[in-house]
Protein backbone atom coordinates (compact mmCIF):
# COMPACT_ATOMS: atom_id res chain seq x y z
CA UNK A 1 0.00 0.00 0.00
CA UNK A 2 1.43 3.35 -1.09
CA UNK A 3 -0.02 6.69 -0.03
CA UNK A 4 2.38 8.96 -1.86
CA UNK A 5 4.97 8.39 -4.54
CA UNK A 6 7.66 10.15 -6.48
CA UNK A 7 7.60 7.36 -9.05
CA UNK A 8 6.28 8.03 -12.57
CA UNK A 9 2.48 8.19 -12.62
CA UNK A 10 2.26 4.98 -14.69
CA UNK A 11 3.97 2.90 -11.98
CA UNK A 12 1.58 0.08 -10.91
CA UNK A 13 0.13 0.16 -7.44
CA UNK A 14 -2.48 1.86 -5.27
CA UNK A 15 -1.80 5.48 -4.33
CA UNK A 16 -3.94 7.39 -1.84
CA UNK A 17 -4.76 10.84 -3.25
CA UNK A 18 -7.34 11.88 -0.65
CA UNK A 19 -9.06 10.33 2.34
CA UNK A 20 -10.53 7.01 1.12
CA UNK A 21 -9.69 7.80 -2.53
CA UNK A 22 -7.00 5.77 -4.30
CA UNK A 23 -5.45 6.11 -7.73
CA UNK A 24 -4.75 2.78 -9.49
CA UNK A 25 -2.90 3.16 -12.84
CA UNK A 26 -3.62 0.28 -15.21
CA UNK A 27 -1.76 -0.59 -18.43
CA UNK A 28 -2.88 0.10 -21.99
CA UNK A 29 -1.79 -2.18 -24.85
CA UNK A 30 0.08 -0.53 -27.72
CA UNK A 31 -1.03 2.91 -26.62
CA UNK A 32 1.12 6.01 -26.34
CA UNK A 33 -0.81 7.04 -23.23
CA UNK A 34 0.72 4.00 -21.44
CA UNK A 35 -1.79 3.83 -18.59
CA UNK A 36 -5.22 4.90 -17.40
CA UNK A 37 -5.98 5.96 -13.84
CA UNK A 38 -8.86 4.17 -12.16
CA UNK A 39 -9.92 5.94 -8.96
CA UNK A 40 -11.17 3.70 -6.17
CA UNK A 41 -13.43 5.30 -3.56
CA UNK A 42 -13.84 3.41 -0.29
CA UNK A 43 -17.39 3.54 1.10
CA UNK A 44 -19.12 1.65 3.92
CA UNK A 45 -20.96 -0.42 1.31
CA UNK A 46 -17.89 -1.38 -0.71
CA UNK A 47 -15.69 0.13 -3.39
CA UNK A 48 -16.83 2.56 -6.09
CA UNK A 49 -14.53 3.04 -9.09
CA UNK A 50 -14.44 6.05 -11.35
CA UNK A 51 -13.57 4.42 -14.70
CA UNK A 52 -12.68 0.79 -15.20
CA UNK A 53 -9.66 0.33 -17.43
CA UNK A 54 -9.14 -1.72 -20.60
CA UNK A 55 -10.34 -5.34 -20.51
CA UNK A 56 -7.05 -7.17 -20.97
CA UNK A 57 -5.60 -9.86 -18.67
CA UNK A 58 -2.64 -7.74 -17.56
CA UNK A 59 -4.95 -4.93 -16.49
CA UNK A 60 -7.22 -7.25 -14.52
CA UNK A 61 -4.26 -8.85 -12.76
CA UNK A 62 -2.75 -5.51 -11.73
CA UNK A 63 -6.15 -4.21 -10.66
CA UNK A 64 -6.68 -7.22 -8.36
CA UNK A 65 -3.15 -6.86 -7.00
CA UNK A 66 -3.64 -3.15 -6.27
CA UNK A 67 -6.94 -3.82 -4.52
CA UNK A 68 -5.17 -6.45 -2.44
CA UNK A 69 -2.65 -3.90 -1.17
CA UNK A 70 -5.67 -1.86 0.01
CA UNK A 71 -7.05 -4.87 1.87
CA UNK A 72 -9.78 -5.55 -0.70
CA UNK A 73 -10.63 -7.91 -3.52
CA UNK A 74 -12.46 -7.66 -6.82
CA UNK A 75 -15.75 -8.73 -5.25
CA UNK A 76 -15.60 -5.62 -3.05
CA UNK A 77 -16.08 -3.41 -6.13
CA UNK A 78 -19.79 -2.70 -6.10
CA UNK A 79 -20.05 0.09 -8.66
CA UNK A 80 -18.32 1.73 -11.62
CA UNK A 81 -18.96 5.34 -12.63
CA UNK A 82 -17.51 5.54 -16.14
CA UNK A 83 -16.61 8.96 -17.51
CA UNK A 84 -16.99 7.94 -21.16
CA UNK A 85 -17.34 5.01 -23.50
CA UNK A 86 -13.77 4.63 -24.79
CA UNK A 87 -12.42 1.13 -24.34
CA UNK A 88 -9.71 2.11 -21.84
CA UNK A 89 -12.41 3.43 -19.51
CA UNK A 90 -15.43 1.21 -20.14
CA UNK A 91 -14.56 -2.33 -21.17
CA UNK A 92 -13.01 -3.61 -17.93
CA UNK A 93 -15.97 -2.28 -15.97
CA UNK A 94 -18.16 -4.50 -18.16
CA UNK A 95 -15.89 -7.52 -17.77
CA UNK A 96 -15.80 -7.14 -13.97
CA UNK A 97 -19.59 -6.90 -13.96
CA UNK A 98 -19.76 -10.17 -15.87
CA UNK A 99 -17.60 -11.75 -13.18
CA UNK A 100 -18.96 -10.22 -9.96
CA UNK A 101 -22.22 -8.44 -10.74
CA UNK A 102 -20.86 -4.93 -10.09
CA UNK A 103 -23.13 -2.08 -11.21
CA UNK A 104 -22.00 0.03 -14.20
CA UNK A 105 -23.11 3.60 -14.90
CA UNK A 106 -22.33 5.56 -18.08
CA UNK A 107 -23.32 9.00 -19.38
CA UNK A 108 -26.61 9.02 -21.27
CA UNK A 109 -25.03 10.87 -24.18
CA UNK A 110 -22.93 7.79 -25.02
CA UNK A 111 -25.94 5.68 -26.06
CA UNK A 112 -25.72 6.39 -29.83
CA UNK A 113 -22.06 5.34 -29.83
CA UNK A 114 -22.73 2.21 -27.77
CA UNK A 115 -25.66 1.27 -30.03
CA UNK A 116 -23.29 1.40 -33.00
CA UNK A 117 -20.61 -0.61 -31.21
CA UNK A 118 -23.23 -3.27 -30.47
CA UNK A 119 -24.19 -3.50 -34.17
CA UNK A 120 -22.53 -6.65 -35.46
CA UNK A 121 -22.98 -5.56 -39.07
CA UNK A 122 -20.77 -2.48 -38.80
CA UNK A 123 -17.33 -1.84 -37.40
CA UNK A 124 -17.27 0.93 -34.82
CA UNK A 125 -14.79 2.90 -36.92
CA UNK A 126 -16.78 2.78 -40.17
CA UNK A 127 -18.02 6.32 -39.67
CA UNK A 128 -14.48 7.55 -39.05
CA UNK A 129 -13.32 6.09 -42.35
CA UNK A 130 -16.16 7.82 -44.18
CA UNK A 131 -15.26 10.99 -42.32
CA UNK A 132 -11.65 10.81 -43.51
CA UNK A 133 -12.85 10.81 -47.09
CA UNK A 134 -14.95 13.91 -46.40
CA UNK A 135 -11.80 15.48 -44.93
CA UNK A 136 -10.00 14.98 -48.25
CA UNK A 137 -7.86 12.04 -47.06
CA UNK A 138 -8.87 9.07 -49.30
CA UNK A 139 -5.51 7.31 -49.11
CA UNK A 140 -5.47 7.45 -45.32
CA UNK A 141 -9.10 6.25 -45.32
CA UNK A 142 -8.12 3.27 -47.47
CA UNK A 143 -5.29 2.38 -45.08
CA UNK A 144 -7.58 2.52 -42.06
CA UNK A 145 -10.31 0.58 -43.90
CA UNK A 146 -7.85 -2.22 -44.61
CA UNK A 147 -6.70 -2.19 -41.00
CA UNK A 148 -10.17 -2.42 -39.44
CA UNK A 149 -11.16 -5.06 -41.97
CA UNK A 150 -8.86 -7.46 -40.18
CA UNK A 151 -10.54 -7.05 -36.77
CA UNK A 152 -14.06 -6.93 -35.43
CA UNK A 153 -15.22 -5.39 -32.17
CA UNK A 154 -15.65 -7.79 -29.26
CA UNK A 155 -19.34 -7.34 -28.60
CA UNK A 156 -19.10 -8.70 -25.04
CA UNK A 157 -17.07 -5.61 -24.12
CA UNK A 158 -19.80 -3.25 -25.30
CA UNK A 159 -22.79 -4.39 -23.29
CA UNK A 160 -25.10 -1.61 -22.13
CA UNK A 161 -24.62 -0.11 -18.66
CA UNK A 162 -26.98 -0.80 -15.79
CA UNK A 163 -27.71 2.93 -15.51
CA UNK A 164 -27.59 5.78 -18.02
CA UNK A 165 -26.31 8.69 -15.96
CA UNK A 166 -27.43 12.28 -16.31
CA UNK A 167 -26.27 15.38 -14.44
CA UNK A 168 -26.85 15.45 -10.72
CA UNK A 169 -25.85 13.91 -7.40
CA UNK A 170 -24.49 10.39 -7.04
CA UNK A 171 -24.92 9.18 -3.47
CA UNK A 172 -21.96 7.17 -2.15
CA UNK A 173 -23.03 7.16 1.51
CA UNK A 174 -20.92 9.65 3.46
CA UNK A 175 -19.60 11.07 0.16
CA UNK A 176 -21.68 12.58 -2.63
CA UNK A 177 -20.33 13.05 -6.14
CA UNK A 178 -21.93 15.39 -8.64
CA UNK A 179 -22.06 14.21 -12.24
CA UNK A 180 -21.55 17.07 -14.71
CA UNK A 181 -21.99 16.63 -18.47
CA UNK A 182 -18.87 17.74 -20.35
CA UNK A 183 -19.31 16.81 -24.05
CA UNK A 184 -16.44 17.32 -26.46
CA UNK A 185 -13.93 14.49 -26.16
CA UNK A 186 -17.00 12.27 -26.55
CA UNK A 187 -20.61 13.29 -26.84
CA UNK A 188 -21.58 11.81 -23.46
CA UNK A 189 -18.49 12.53 -21.37
CA UNK A 190 -19.06 13.10 -17.66
CA UNK A 191 -16.87 14.45 -14.89
CA UNK A 192 -17.59 13.82 -11.22
CA UNK A 193 -17.13 16.48 -8.56
CA UNK A 194 -16.57 15.78 -4.91
CA UNK A 195 -17.62 19.27 -3.88
CA UNK A 196 -17.05 18.76 -0.17
CA UNK A 197 -13.63 17.20 -0.70
CA UNK A 198 -12.51 19.63 -3.41
CA UNK A 199 -11.84 16.86 -5.95
CA UNK A 200 -12.54 16.64 -9.68
CA UNK A 201 -12.60 13.18 -11.24
CA UNK A 202 -11.95 14.55 -14.71
CA UNK A 203 -11.76 11.52 -17.00
CA UNK A 204 -10.27 12.68 -20.30
CA UNK A 205 -11.90 16.11 -20.19
CA UNK A 206 -9.02 17.85 -18.41
CA UNK A 207 -5.62 16.14 -18.75
CA UNK A 208 -2.51 17.64 -17.13
CA UNK A 209 0.09 17.14 -19.86
CA UNK A 210 -1.76 16.48 -23.13
CA UNK A 211 -4.87 17.70 -24.92
CA UNK A 212 -7.64 15.12 -25.38
CA UNK A 213 -8.59 14.14 -28.91
CA UNK A 214 -11.55 16.00 -30.37
CA UNK A 215 -13.80 14.91 -33.22
CA UNK A 216 -12.92 11.20 -33.19
CA UNK A 217 -16.16 9.31 -32.54
CA UNK A 218 -18.14 6.51 -34.20
CA UNK A 219 -21.21 8.78 -34.13
CA UNK A 220 -19.90 12.30 -34.80
CA UNK A 221 -21.41 15.27 -33.01
CA UNK A 222 -21.85 18.73 -34.48
CA UNK A 223 -19.07 21.17 -33.61
CA UNK A 224 -17.28 18.96 -31.05
CA UNK A 225 -14.56 21.52 -30.36
CA UNK A 226 -17.14 24.17 -29.57
CA UNK A 227 -18.78 21.73 -27.14
CA UNK A 228 -15.42 20.89 -25.59
CA UNK A 229 -14.46 24.53 -25.04
CA UNK A 230 -17.89 25.29 -23.56
CA UNK A 231 -17.42 22.31 -21.23
CA UNK A 232 -14.02 23.60 -20.16
CA UNK A 233 -15.65 26.91 -19.30
CA UNK A 234 -18.22 25.05 -17.19
CA UNK A 235 -15.34 23.61 -15.16
CA UNK A 236 -13.66 27.02 -14.97
CA UNK A 237 -16.80 28.66 -13.60
CA UNK A 238 -17.03 26.20 -10.71
CA UNK A 239 -14.86 26.39 -7.55
CA UNK A 240 -11.35 25.13 -8.19
CA UNK A 241 -10.61 21.53 -7.27
CA UNK A 242 -7.75 19.07 -7.17
CA UNK A 243 -7.44 17.51 -10.62
CA UNK A 244 -7.74 13.71 -10.73
CA UNK A 245 -7.19 12.95 -14.44
CA UNK A 246 -7.54 9.67 -16.29
CA UNK A 247 -4.07 10.01 -17.82
CA UNK A 248 -1.20 11.73 -16.04
CA UNK A 249 -0.36 12.74 -12.47
CA UNK A 250 -2.74 14.31 -9.99
CA UNK A 251 -2.32 18.09 -9.81
CA UNK A 252 -3.56 20.71 -7.37
CA UNK A 253 -5.62 22.99 -9.64
CA UNK A 254 -8.11 22.07 -12.35
CA UNK A 255 -8.49 25.78 -13.14
CA UNK A 256 -4.81 26.20 -13.98
CA UNK A 257 -4.93 23.42 -16.55
CA UNK A 258 -8.24 24.59 -18.01
CA UNK A 259 -6.69 28.01 -18.61
CA UNK A 260 -3.79 26.34 -20.46
CA UNK A 261 -6.15 24.25 -22.60
CA UNK A 262 -8.28 27.26 -23.55
CA UNK A 263 -5.17 29.21 -24.52
CA UNK A 264 -3.84 26.26 -26.53
CA UNK A 265 -7.00 25.98 -28.59
CA UNK A 266 -7.18 29.74 -29.18
CA UNK A 267 -3.68 29.52 -30.62
CA UNK A 268 -4.56 26.41 -32.62
CA UNK A 269 -7.60 28.10 -34.11
CA UNK A 270 -5.40 30.96 -35.32
CA UNK A 271 -2.89 28.50 -36.79
CA UNK A 272 -5.66 26.57 -38.55
CA UNK A 273 -7.13 29.78 -39.97
CA UNK A 274 -3.67 30.75 -41.23
CA UNK A 275 -3.37 27.39 -42.98
CA UNK A 276 -6.56 28.08 -44.95
CA UNK A 277 -5.50 31.65 -45.69
CA UNK A 278 -2.29 30.12 -47.00
CA UNK A 279 -4.13 27.90 -49.46
CA UNK A 280 -5.27 24.75 -47.61
CA UNK A 281 -8.78 23.72 -48.69
CA UNK A 282 -9.50 20.56 -46.71
CA UNK A 283 -8.88 19.27 -43.19
CA UNK A 284 -6.21 16.95 -44.60
CA UNK A 285 -4.40 19.78 -46.35
CA UNK A 286 -4.59 22.05 -43.31
CA UNK A 287 -3.41 19.22 -41.06
CA UNK A 288 -0.42 18.82 -43.35
CA UNK A 289 0.60 22.41 -42.68
CA UNK A 290 0.15 22.25 -38.89
CA UNK A 291 2.66 20.59 -36.56
CA UNK A 292 1.80 17.76 -34.19
CA UNK A 293 2.83 16.69 -30.68
CA UNK A 294 5.44 18.44 -28.59
CA UNK A 295 8.05 17.28 -31.06
CA UNK A 296 6.45 19.35 -33.85
CA UNK A 297 6.00 16.37 -36.18
CA UNK A 298 4.58 16.77 -39.64
CA UNK A 299 1.41 14.88 -40.51
CA UNK A 300 3.30 12.53 -42.82
CA UNK A 301 5.55 11.52 -39.89
CA UNK A 302 2.62 10.15 -37.87
CA UNK A 303 1.47 6.53 -37.94
CA UNK A 304 -1.93 6.02 -39.66
CA UNK A 305 -3.97 5.98 -36.45
CA UNK A 306 -2.46 9.19 -35.07
CA UNK A 307 -2.65 10.78 -38.51
CA UNK A 308 -6.37 10.03 -38.47
CA UNK A 309 -6.69 11.68 -35.04
CA UNK A 310 -4.80 14.71 -36.35
CA UNK A 311 -7.05 15.08 -39.39
CA UNK A 312 -10.19 14.91 -37.28
CA UNK A 313 -8.70 17.36 -34.79
CA UNK A 314 -8.04 19.76 -37.67
CA UNK A 315 -11.57 19.30 -38.96
CA UNK A 316 -12.93 20.15 -35.51
CA UNK A 317 -10.98 23.42 -35.49
CA UNK A 318 -12.10 24.24 -39.03
CA UNK A 319 -15.74 23.61 -38.17
CA UNK A 320 -15.52 25.88 -35.13
CA UNK A 321 -14.00 28.59 -37.32
CA UNK A 322 -17.01 28.17 -39.61
CA UNK A 323 -19.38 28.42 -36.62
CA UNK A 324 -17.57 31.60 -35.58
CA UNK A 325 -18.03 33.09 -39.06
CA UNK A 326 -14.29 33.19 -39.74
CA UNK A 327 -14.45 30.60 -42.56
CA UNK A 328 -17.01 29.15 -44.94
CA UNK A 329 -17.45 25.52 -45.96
CA UNK A 330 -19.03 23.89 -49.00
CA UNK A 331 -19.56 20.28 -50.05
CA UNK A 332 -17.72 19.54 -53.28
CA UNK A 333 -18.03 15.94 -54.48
CA UNK A 334 -18.61 14.79 -50.88
CA UNK A 335 -15.48 16.61 -49.64
CA UNK A 336 -15.74 19.49 -47.20
CA UNK A 337 -13.91 22.45 -48.69
CA UNK A 338 -13.09 25.49 -46.57
CA UNK A 339 -12.46 29.07 -47.67
CA UNK A 340 -12.04 32.53 -46.08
Amino acid sequence: MTSTSELPWVEPGAFEVADDVWRVPLPLPNDGLRAVNVYVVVTPDGLVCVDGGWAIPESRDLFVKALGTMGHDLVDVRRFLVTHVHRDHYTQAVSVRQETGAHVGLGRGEKPTLDLLQDGDRHGMSAQVDGLEACGAPELAATIRQWIGMARPQSAHWESPDTWLGPGPVDLGPRTLEAVETPGHTRGHLVFYDNAGGLLFAGDHVLPTITPSIGFEPVPMDNPLGAFLDSLRVVRERPDARLLPAHGPVTDSAHARVDELLAHHDKRLDQTLAAVLGGARTAHEAGGILRWTRREHQLVDLDPFNAMLAVFETAAHLDLLVAQGRLTVTDQNNIRVYAP
